[in-house]
């Protein structure tokens, strides 16, 4: 476990420099990229499906990415896109390819799904997410204007 937090948090932390981020941000990157990574390995480790766990692992990188934006005043996609770099099915999408290539269709079709499955359900998990807070932050400015108004 020590060796893929160590690996994940190198990897976006390294994405962060070629994604530009302020430098000042990039243990920031590392951190988010190590947690999420730690959720989707915790998560498969305990028998859930690769999809879920991925699901859940963008989920919690996209509400650590909002927390570091609004307390570093830095832009989210900042921490999400470098947060996200560990969970992209780039190995599975390559071993699709290859099966491809050697008219093996059947695994090829069934790696393809797989790999298009994990990459929506990182979506999804960033989306849910940012809805969510959406959510949070329009009940909160609801509930200041209401007590502006009593006042």
């Amino acid at each position: 476990m020590i060796v893929h937090l160590i690996t994940s948090f190198i990897a976006s932390a390294a994405f962060g420099i070629l994604f530009n981020a302020p430098k000042k941000s990039l243990l920031k990157c590392g951190f988010v990229g190590m947690a999420g990574w730690f959720i989707y390995i915790f998560l498969v480790n305990k028998e859930f499906d690769a999809v879920v766990a991925s699901l859940v692992a963008a989920f919690v990188i996209a509400v650590i990415s909002q927390t570091f934006a609004r307390m570093y005043k830095t832009p989210i996609i900042i921490f999400s896109v470098s947060g996200i770099i560990p969970l992209v099915p780039g190995g599975l999408a390559y071993d699709a390819m290859r099966h491809f290539v050697v008219n093996d269709y059947n695994v090829a079709i069934q790696l393809a799904a797989k790999a298009f499955m994990i990459s929506g359900a990182i979506a999804v998990g960033l989306v849910i997410s940012e809805v969510l807070n959406q959510l949070l932050m329009k009940i909160k400015f609801k509930k200041k204007k209401k007590a502006n108004e009593v006042n």
